[in-house]
């Protein structure tokens, strides 16, 4: 599996968010990470349809930016939603669409000891129980 990518997506979304919430003054930043994750959901399936309160239809890709309009709405600041987006198109962009690129590379590699922290090991196809 890629737990171990998902926890070094974790760690990665949480540094990041952590150093730009010391600039402009955020203490909870749980908002922050759940639109991250959203946003890195969305632009990985981008054919899903949603829909938004039985009111409003609309595909994957648009989906944190409905609740960023949502959360604008409710009165709430907008700031965590735009970091959030920001970091999850940051991480988007050095994990899924960069390394497609031609000369393109992994800019983010889960760390060997998370793998084997967290992924299992392979399997030997020659295993006779």
């Amino acid at each position: 599996g890629r737990t171990a990518d998902f926890v070094f997506m974790f760690m990665f979304g949480g540094v990041i968010m952590t150093i730009i919430a010391l600039f402009v003054n955020l203490v909870f930043l749980g908002q922050a990470f759940t639109i991250m994750l959203v946003y890195v959901w969305s632009r990985r399936n981008p054919y899903v349809r949603m829909n938004f309160f039985g009111l409003l239809t609309f595909k994957a890709p648009f989906l944190p930016w409905v609740l960023f309009g949502f959360s604008l709405m409710l009165g709430n600041s907008v700031m965590v939603d735009l970091i959030g987006i920001a970091v999850g198109h940051i991480y988007y962009f050095f994990e899924d669409v960069f390394p497609e690129q031609p000369g393109g590379f992994r800019i983010l590699k889960t760390p060997g000891i998370l793998k084997a922290i967290f992924d299992a090991p392979p399997e030997d196809p020659n295993y006779q129980p």
